[in-house]
């Protein structure tokens, strides 16, 4: 082998010195990583022992969950320790005696730190001392005077020579802070150069801060004026928002007012829309009766036949205005099919209604007591709409509960009532954690949880129901009386009471039994 080979395959001496300086840097870390390491472990190691004791520590000054329920401080209606006394001295900071004592405090701190030092108790550096800090008595209510003087009588001190005092120090600090956190932005910055060349001017002009380093007052100066500062943006801003949050409350409280009552229009349209054809019905055998009265009746004076026909006029005129009135109502929503190519349910209905929610897959028992009797077709249609739509509820809200309908007849009134036992599946239920809020969320829970305070959304829901709304216009628009709500028992309950206008006969299809069904 060469030399020239044996040049070419050796170590290069250039690039030893670079190589052995990289694995000492890398090993020098490694090492410094090994020794933080086992201080992490140590100090992880310390607050997990450490950790039962803060947790009780915590427990017993804020009133958490590590109380026991028999300790005297888990008493009902009493307050923590830490948030009594944090409490108590934002009381005492809100309180108008705070300044007045806090000030004549530091006045005569102010004095009792002089006295060791100056020949006399009425000396220039006792009067500076006193102009320095008794002043902040009345800071709240005339800050920028008070602030005059108190940082003109820390300057005049410094720049005369004086010893600088720790309480007038604090005073000065507290002053430049207070004025931060009231001045606006450009002001603040005003403050903050006035402060630092005064700083600068004593230190070329006096000894008094020889013994001082020159940035720390620097740093301490710019530190509270900062800090008043930030103190104020923070303030500023939470004001914004707390403003903006009840300027959104306010919006949403009308939106939700003006949505609830164009709810109630829709309803009462709707209901006068199926109620149209009922109530056309009643006038228009007013009107053949009236007309045909004076050609079956025999004797009748002229009088009477020019009466009979002013009553048919009148019902057909009652006709044409109820058409326009229809026309109106229907000129901003859509024809219900139903109302449209079937005449108005009425109760004999209900077996029908009973067996479409089974065919859906709900459980549902029918029960009718007392006697019944064929009512208005008003009260029979109200009494249908409202099973109608409290079954639509059950199927949307508690899917796989069993349903109980009630038809009581009584004397004065019809009272229909129905319950369902709770969801099977998961069931959209109202935000709990906002009661002002209309938004339903999933609660995958269960019917244990539900059951106990589900509630039913009182908007009308979409395609054709009617909702809480329109059940009660329902219920109130013949004078009756309605509720809807959580059942004691559980599940969900609607009850409404219909007053009677009208008796007659046994309900067609139905008996003194209840409907076919179970009941």
């Amino acid at each position: 082998m060469s030399t020239d080979d044996k040049a070419r395959t050796g170590p290069d001496p250039a690039g030893f010195g670079p190589a052995v300086a990289h694995h000492a840097w890398r090993l020098s870390g490694r090492i410094v990583a090994g020794v933080g390491q086992l201080l992490l472990w140590l100090l992880t190691g310390i607050g997990t022992l450490l950790r039962p004791l803060a947790v009780k520590l915590g427990a017993r000054l804020n009133g958490g969950p590590g109380r026991r329920p028999g300790h005297p401080g888990a008493a009902a209606g009493q307050t923590a320790p830490l948030p009594r006394w944090i409490n108590t001295w934002r009381e005492v900071v809100g309180s108008w005696y705070f300044a007045p004592l806090t000030g004549l405090a530091l006045a005569i701190a102010a004095l009792a730190e002089l006295a060791p030092q100056a020949d006399s108790p009425v000396s220039l550096a006792s009067g500076f001392a006193v102009a320095a800090t008794l002043p902040l008595v009345w800071r709240r209510e005339n800050l920028r005077p008070v602030a005059a003087v108190v940082l003109s009588a820390v300057a005049a001190s410094l720049l005369t020579g004086q010893i600088l005092l720790v309480t007038t120090s604090f005073a000065a600090l507290y002053t430049l802070y207070a004025l931060g956190r009231r001045l606006p932005r450009q002001s603040t910055g005003v403050l903050a150069v006035g402060s630092v060349a005064t700083i600068a001017v004593v230190y070329l002009a006096t000894g008094t801060l020889d013994d001082i380093p020159w940035p720390a007052p620097i740093v301490a100066v710019l530190a509270a004026i900062g800090l008043g500062d930030a103190r104020r943006v923070v303030e500023s801003a939470g004001r914004t928002e707390a403003a903006a949050a009840e300027r959104t409350n306010e919006t949403l409280t009308r939106l939700t007012a003006v949505q609830r009552e164009q709810a109630v229009m829709r309803e009462r349209a709707r209901i006068a829309r199926e109620l149209h054809d009922v109530v056309a019905h009643s006038v228009s055998m007013i009107a053949v009766q009236a007309e045909t009265a004076p050609y079956t009746m025999e004797n009748l004076s002229p009088e009477a036949r020019a009466g009979y026909t002013e009553i048919a006029k009148t019902a057909r005129e009652a006709l044409v205005e109820m058409r326009r009135l229809l026309s109106v109502l229907r000129a901003d929503a859509k024809p219900e099919p139903e109302a449209a190519n079937s005449p108005q349910p009425r109760l004999d209905r209900l077996p029908d209604l009973i067996e479409q929610h089974r065919g859906a897959g709900g459980h549902v028992d029918l029960a009718v007591h007392g006697d019944p009797r064929s009512l208005s077709t008003t009260v029979e249609l109200s009494a249908y709409r409202i099973v109608q739509e409290a079954l639509t509820n059950a199927r949307r809200h508690a899917p796989g509960a069993g349903v109980r309908v009630d038809l009581t007849f009584l004397p004065d009134r019809l009272a229909v009532r129905v319950r369902d036992d709770g969801a099977t599946a998961a069931t959209q239920i109202l935000n709990r954690e906002n009661p002002g809020s209309r938004t339903a969320v999933l609660d995958p829970a269960g019917p244990t949880s539900v059951d106990a305070g589900r509630t039913r959304l009182e908007t009308p829901e979409s395609g054709g129901g009617h909702g809480l709304v329109g059940m009660r216009e329902r219920a109130t628009m013949l004078g009756g009386r309605f509720s809807a709500g959580p059942a004691t028992e559980g599940g969900f309950l609607v009850e409404a009471e219909l007053p009677l206008t009208r008796e007659g006969n046994t309900i067609r299809g139905h008996g003194s039994q209840a409907p076919p069904g179970r009941s």
